[in-house]
């Protein structure tokens, strides 16, 4: 296998050996429930989904665990400043985020844990650590658990920093209970009117780090093969969950794979900043598989700025792809997708998922393809057109594929299709007693509409544009 991915804990390009032959297994972090989704949230789901379909693609049986954050610092504020119990608000962005990943055409992952489904597992795991000397318990009796930082000879070696560089973890109410500031909170004790549950410890509810570590082995196993999420959770997140299940015995991990963030005039994308872009409002913009284009066009590992032109220019860019495919359908009849992709497709998402240059690769078929519908050579525009749909249904972006025609304009396709048609109709009995007033007329209350009409040989074909 010649896969090579960018290991964050290397700090390098390694070459992807799986830990069982013919498997791969990724765990993904997922989200803290908190808030609806923005595209910065999906665009990691995106970036995933891309790495799962080409391990799938070479032949890997893919085991793909994301977890849910249901219970946290933020889940709790926003459910008291809302005046209703905390799991309602998780359950209710649960649903947000399950909705648009499924909108951006993210396959549903093997299996989907919530922290609270995994208390038991968290206990054993504080049990082992603190057997082990790496964690202890709060001499306060508070119910706080907390993990000896300096009892871990590698702690910071994933994001590369010295502990004596470190501030404080600020994951509690004042450090005093802790043997070192540095210290992090496995385990955080009940307060009044919070959620809790009860261990050896005291009553109170997981610290934020150590749920990952927990369903992660609980799933996966006690080694596994990726680790993904984006690149804000480095520090101190992962370099939290390394730390506690290696401290306690586990493998964990063996590579690290971290996506860019998204930005909004370089800033990054959250609720404080109040420059969110939630998916509904988005898919208003753009159809979704053009916004999934976007966000998985360029490479993983980059930063994405984003604006309204970008998202126009990716929209047309998927644009070309799918007025190739639609018209190559036309003239050779139903396109099947080719049993491999091209070899320098294959090349770049083998080199560290380079879809940017894959995707170069996507429209040199377009172009070539275009010109031999043109000169009307059927057999190489058959041939093209099969290759292009394999190369976009490893994307996930198969313009003829059935994942996106289901989804297309919320099933009114075939409604708007008869109406279009009939005044398509109309227009060309216009054009055919020389009233092009008329025929001109209907063309463009069809534009005004959002139906771009296009005259080709073989009559006119339509389709909708937005934004």
């Amino acid at each position: 296998m010649s896969l090579r991915f960018y290991d964050t804990s290397a700090r390098q390009v390694r070459d992807f050996t799986p830990l069982h032959e013919g498997c791969a297994s990724l765990y993904l972090c997922g989200a803290t429930v908190q808030a609806p989704p923005h595209i910065g949230h999906i665009r990691s789901g995106v970036n995933f989904d891309i790495l799962r379909r080409w391990l799938t693609y070479h032949g890997l049986d893919v085991t793909l665990c994301r977890n849910v954050t249901d219970i946290d610092d933020k889940i709790i504020r926003v459910a008291a400043t809302e005046g209703v119990p905390w799991w309602v608000v998780s359950e209710r962005n649960q649903r947000a985020f399950t909705s648009a990943y499924d909108t951006l055409g993210c396959l549903p992952p093997t299996v989907e844990p919530r922290a609270t489904g995994h208390v038991p597992e968290m206990i054993e795991l504080m049990r082992r650590l603190i057997d082990r000397g790496h964690a202890y318990p709060a001499a306060d009796d508070s119910g706080d658990v907390y993990f000896d930082v300096r009892s871990y000879a590698d702690y910071g070696a994933l994001s590369n920093q010295r502990l004596d560089q470190m501030r404080a973890a600020g994951d509690a109410d004042g450090d005093s209970a802790k043997r070192d500031p540095r210290d992090f909170a496995l385990w955080k004790g009940a307060r009044p009117g919070e959620p809790s549950w009860a261990t050896p410890w005291g009553r109170g509810r997981p610290g934020w780090h150590l749920e990952c570590s927990a369903m992660a082995t609980a799933y996966l196993g006690e080694t596994f093969d990726i680790h993904g999420g984006g690149l804000d959770l480095v520090f101190p997140h992962h370099e939290n969950e390394i730390a506690q299940s290696r401290a306690a015995g586990d493998g964990f991990a063996r590579y690290w794979l971290h996506n860019g963030l998204l930005t909004m005039g370089g800033e990054k994308m959250s609720k404080s900043l109040g420059n969110s872009l939630l998916i509904p409002e988005m898919v208003r913009k753009v159809r979704p598989v053009e916004l999934r284009y976007y966000l998985g066009q360029a490479h993983y590992r980059s930063v994405i700025d984003y604006s309204d032109e970008a998202l126009r220019e990716a929209a047309a860019a998927y644009q070309r792809i799918e007025g190739f495919l639609v018209r190559a359908s036309e003239v050779v009849g139903p396109v099947d997708p080719a049993p491999r992709v091209p070899e320098p497709f294959a090349a770049a998402l083998d080199d560290d998922l380079g879809v940017a240059q894959a995707l170069a690769v996507v429209h040199g078929h377009v172009r070539e393809g275009n010109t031999a519908l043109g000169d009307g050579r059927k057999e190489r525009v058959a041939e093209l057109a099969a290759q292009a749909r394999a190369m976009t249904a490893v994307l996930g972006i198969d313009p003829l594929s059935e994942e996106w025609s289901d989804r297309d304009d919320s099933g009114l396709r075939d409604v708007v299709d008869a109406l279009v048609a009939v005044a398509l109709e109309q227009r060309q009995a216009a054009r055919a007693r020389k009233d092009y007033a008329a025929a001109d007329g209907i063309r463009d209350r069809l534009a005004a509409a959002g139906v771009a009409v296009e005259d080709t040989p073989r009559g006119p074909r339509w389709e909708l544009r937005r934004g």
